[in-house]
């Protein structure tokens, strides 16, 4: 991702693992599901899992409020898969409710002026010595080298966070989530044109919050 002048912010230090949109066999598992087959449902929910956790985390701030944020979406899939139209990709309709319970939740903290800071690289419920073994520091880095790495991860987060809710759901669905553009302007429900200004929008703002650290 390009900023104004040309520099990179880095994307990488989010940590995130970044999943490209919507496999072609979800309409069947949808369809399988809706036919009565339950397990056709643990399936998309083992597909989307962790990315729609990873989009939740970076809009919210939080893990524990993204794994729950996630879960309320995949309920209201449960609920309501009646009403999903395969005009749409699937993940566009699961994204859709997922961003809109992620603003629910932001206007919700605004409103009670409680704002999330924690660090982007608290992305588990387990401790350090707890976390999966891919989670781990580079055994290569030393101390200073991760202390770094995890400031800038922070940093970023909060910068990201601390966007217009409008440029920031647009700017973690493109360089996050790594969405196209078209099914970003679906979820969003407005033109690739304005997604895409939203999101020149969003990089002149991180490049003005992070000159200091680039």
């Amino acid at each position: 991702m390009a900023g104004a002048q040309g520099e990179s912010l880095p994307m990488d230090e989010l940590g995130l693992g970044l999943q490209q949109a919507v496999p072609s066999t979800d309409n069947n598992l949808v369809r399988e599901f809706i036919a009565g087959n339950d397990a056709a449902f643990t399936q998309l929910v083992t597909k989307y899992k962790d990315s729609l956790t990873n989009f939740l985390n970076v809009m919210v701030g939080n893990y524990d409020v993204a794994a729950d944020l996630a879960q309320e979406t995949f309920i209201r899939v449960y609920r309501n898969i009646g009403r999903y139209s395969n005009i749409y990709q699937f993940s566009t309709w699961l994204y859709r409710i997922a961003s809109n319970l992620a603003i629910d939740e932001i206007r919700y903290r605004k409103r009670r002026g409680q704002v999330f800071y924690n660090n982007i690289w608290d992305n588990s419920r387990t401790n350090d010595a707890e976390r999966p073994e891919m989670q781990i520091s580079d055994v290569r880095r030393g101390p200073r080298e991760e202390m770094l790495r995890r400031e800038s991860g922070q940093v970023l987060g909060d910068a990201i966070r601390s966007l217009p809710e409008k440029y920031r759901v647009a700017f973690v669905m493109k360089e996050v989530q790594e969405l196209p553009y078209e099914t970003i302007a679906q979820i969003l429900k407005c033109s690739t044109g304005t997604i895409k200004s939203r999101l020149h929008r969003a990089r002149e703002l991180l490049q003005r919050k992070l000159e200091h650290y680039m």
